[in-house]
């Protein structure tokens, strides 16, 4: 074995050893839409004394972990998000109201001394205060209008707070204070003053004060002294309160005041039930998909395809090895990008077997074939690495944009999608080759090279030998009907309208699954009784119920889940969306941006790599298929969401990715021969490449197929986008880029290159170095 693939042999045993070590000690982070909880996006705003800032913001997280690490929730998760976000992430809360009520409250707690009552209530007083005491109170004390007096203790001077037993009831809780320094002798100071007032007198109590309202009104027992008051730097509060009402209180005086307000622009809920159903449909999906694409290729490349599909098998532990070992959050579409981009794998595995096919072919003649197995493999595999790099990056800057410009789940999606083109690339070209070659070198094999998969013409290239078709020929017929196509999709988005998520409307999106079938009809007229006549209600997959609806509360939302109650029986939250409005603008504007700088950052790319004509031809051919796609959405009335923004990159990454591999044909052709007639070039790179254009194609349509159909109606949209672009892709790089891409460069013709030096001289042109030493010269 020589030198090269002995290292190649090493660097793949230790990525597989290291994958195994990660993904055996490691176990993936599900992200809120598997594993069911909530997830509260809140937003800063200037307070009249302190502006929102990433400062701000910081100490209003801070006072937030303390708030939810005191609602008692399992593994929270709390981080900021550029100046004024905060993402809480609460795993299990299915019921975000009592959370959002108490984790966004501004909480300025003060302690007041009460200097009378009045039958009247002042306004800047709050509520009627609740029976409390130290110890016990007057039972008798009716409820009255408290007038307060001035601030004589904040929220700052609680060090600590706790919900406990109330021992001496044993019915009841109450909340322990711990007061730090200073504090302490301002509490005694304050109930010493009170415990100078006659027994029952509203001047005996001490008011705790938050957010304006008296949350207790204390009564100082007669045990305690005059002018002394309660020393010893802690007391209880009580009042008949329940464990949850100790425990917000409690949450809410020892995480102390927010520096500036707060408010939920986001909210998203999700089931335990929905997220376990999505990890089991998409595991499915993924072996399903996975098998039959394995099987596709074993019939086409046979032994090759065998070795193929054992690393591709080999590329899914290494991407989940990755994955846990970065610690990036696996989400719902993360799922989903994490199975397309297994069928993604296969397009750098076919692309090296058809260039060993063309190899192969080409030595046929010689009597001993069978000997050069090796050679058009190894040619194979190094005449495929740019248009593999090219295609791949393409597919990156869409994953990339993704990233940076998606909120929650999508962005999980762009990681995941990342992470699997960068590792595709280590399984087709790494470990695929090791395999090959170690396969290759067999006495078998060699012995029987029709075993190999590369010595037969294969079924689409025998078809395209037999009926020679000139497929970039009638070049303005076939750009007209692709014109036709746009006015069509532009004719639906026109008339039909874009059904927009709430992610770009604002609003709220709740799916209901109920104990009882309840027909939708029913359900639309229970939601309308209930008060919101304006809701859309629907029926969803699996027979849930869902209701779309503009601004909603929490409590809101729990009186439509009482109503649609009242006709199914027990009702389950499956899934819970609420997005603010100023948000929604956001995500739309984010969307347009991103969706400008993928074509931007394509078209930069593949000027650099190809001339300005091909680059403008390939752009112009992904807006085709970008049009067609949010057409069809625009006739058929499927939603237009995030999940869609994340499926119509994909669609960016594949159409750019399916054309430049065309394009790299037509760059080598040309480079071996400049004055050759473009269009004949062109039509002959085409159907070059169209035996791995099907294979590819064929390989992605299993996997998603498989996603359509078991992923259930969160993925249904996203595939069924996917298999659109996939298929109008395949078709767009033969009628639309390559078309284009001729006709430029008939109008716009690539300056000629300089003339060679005699061949007596022995040297080339500084010109003609350069052009050999770039993968973009002056041709294409």
């Amino acid at each position: 074995m020589s030198r090269a693939p002995m290292w190649r042999a090493i660097v793949a045993l230790g990525v597989i050893a290291a994958s195994l070590f990660f993904a055996l000690t490691q176990s993936a982070r599900l992200g809120l839409d598997l594993r069911g909880g909530t997830q509260i996006v809140l937003e800063t705003r200037d307070s009249p004394v302190v502006k929102a800032n990433a400062e701000s913001t910081q100490r209003a997280l801070e006072v937030l972990r303390q708030r939810v690490d005191a609602l008692g929730v399992s593994e929270p998760s709390l981080y900021r998000s550029g100046q004024q976000r905060i993402f809480v992430e609460l795993p299990g809360v299915q019921d975000p109201r009592e959370a959002a009520e108490v984790i966004g409250r501004t909480a300025q707690l003060t302690v007041h001394p009460v200097q009378g009552a009045t039958d009247q209530q002042d306004e800047n007083k709050g509520k009627p205060a609740r029976d409390g005491s130290r110890t016990l109170a007057d039972p008798d004390q009716k409820e009255a209008f408290l007038k307060l007096g001035p601030t004589v203790l904040t929220g700052e001077g609680v060090s600590d707070a706790e919900a406990v037993l109330d021992q001496q009831k044993m019915s009841g809780w109450m909340v322990s204070l711990t007061f730090r320094g200073q504090a302490g002798k301002d509490w005694a100071r304050v109930t010493g003053a009170a415990a100078c007032a006659p027994q029952g007198s509203p001047e005996r109590r001490v008011a705790i004060v938050l957010d304006g309202k008296v949350l207790s009104a204390p009564g100082v027992n007669a045990d305690v002294a005059c002018k002394v008051g309660i020393s010893g730097g802690s007391t209880q509060i009580t009042g008949g309160f329940d464990r949850e009402e100790a425990r917000d209180l409690a949450a809410l005086v020892k995480g102390g005041a927010l520096p500036v307000p707060v408010e939920v622009v986001e909210q998203r809920t999700v089931g335990p039930t929905l997220g376990a159903d999505a990890i089991a449909a998409s595991t499915q999906a993924a072996i399903i998909g996975l098998a039959l694409t394995g099987l596709f290729i074993i019939v086409v490349y046979r032994l090759l395809g065998a070795l193929a599909t054992i690393a591709l098998a080999l590329y899914g532990l290494i991407s989940y090895a990755v994955l846990v070992a970065l610690g990036a959050t696996l989400t719902l579409p993360g799922l989903a990008g994490f199975v397309l981009a297994i069928g993604m794998a296969v397009d750098a595995n076919v692309l090296v077997f058809e260039r060993a096919r063309e190899e192969y072919l080409g030595v046929r003649a010689l009597k001993s074939a069978s000997a050069h197995l090796d050679k058009p493999l190894s040619i194979g595999f190094s005449k495929a690495w740019s248009a593999v790099v090219d295609s791949n990056v393409t597919t990156l800057l869409a994953a990339g944009l993704l990233f940076f410009f998606a909120t929650g789940p999508v962005k999980g999606f762009g990681i995941t999608l990342s992470i699997g083109v960068l590792v595709s690339m280590i399984s087709a070209l790494v470990i695929t080759r090791v395999l090959a070659d170690f396969a290759i070198r067999r006495r078998y094999v060699r012995g029987r090279p029709g075993l190999t998969g590369i010595t037969s013409t294969g079924r689409v290239r025998a078809w395209l030998a037999r009926r020679k078709p000139r497929l970039v020929h009638h070049r303005r017929r076939r750009l007209g009907v692709s014109a036709l196509l746009i006015v069509v999709a532009v004719a639906g988005i026109g008339l039909r309208g874009l059904e927009f998520g709430v992610e770009f409307t604002g609003g709220r999106l709740v799916e209901y699954s109920t104990s009882r079938p309840v027909d939708v009809d029913a359900a639309r007229t229970a939601v309308t009784d209930a008060g919101f006549p304006r809701a859309v209600v629907q029926e969803s997959g699996d027979g849930n119920i869902s209701v779309r609806t503009g601004e909603l509360s929490n409590d809101q939302q729990h009186t439509i889940t009482t109503a649609l109650a009242k006709e199914g029986g027990e009702v389950t939250v499956e899934r819970d969306e609420l997005i603010g409005p100023s948000l929604g603008d956001e995500l739309r504007r984010h969307a347009l941006i991103a969706l400008g700088i993928a074509v931007a950052t394509q078209l930069i790319y593949l000027s650099v790599r190809f001339r300005w004509t091909f680059a403008v031809a390939a752009v112009s051919a992904m807006v085709h298929d970008v049009l067609l796609v949010v057409g069809l959405f625009a006739w058929l009335g499927r939603p237009v969401d995030s999940v869609f923004l994340a499926a119509l990159l994909t669609v960016i990454g594949y159409s750019v990715n399916d054309t430049v591999v065309v394009f790299d044909r037509v760059r080598e052709a040309r480079r071996r021969d400049p004055a050759a007639d473009l269009e004949t070039t062109a039509n002959k790179a085409v159907i070059q490449t169209l035996p791995r254009t099907v294979n590819t194609g064929m390989g992605a349509l299993f996997i998603l197929a498989a996603l359509a159909v078991l992923g259930g109606d969160s993925l249904a949209d996203f595939s069924v986008a996917l298999i659109a672009g996939v298929v109008i892709g395949m078709a767009s790089t033969v009628f639309t880029a390559v078309p284009i891409a001729v006709q430029l460069e008939g109008s716009r013709p690539a300056p000629p290159a300089r003339p060679k030096r005699s061949e007596n001289s022995g040297a080339r042109s500084p010109l003609e170095r350069r052009g050999r030493s770039r993968d973009s010269g002056a041709v294409v």
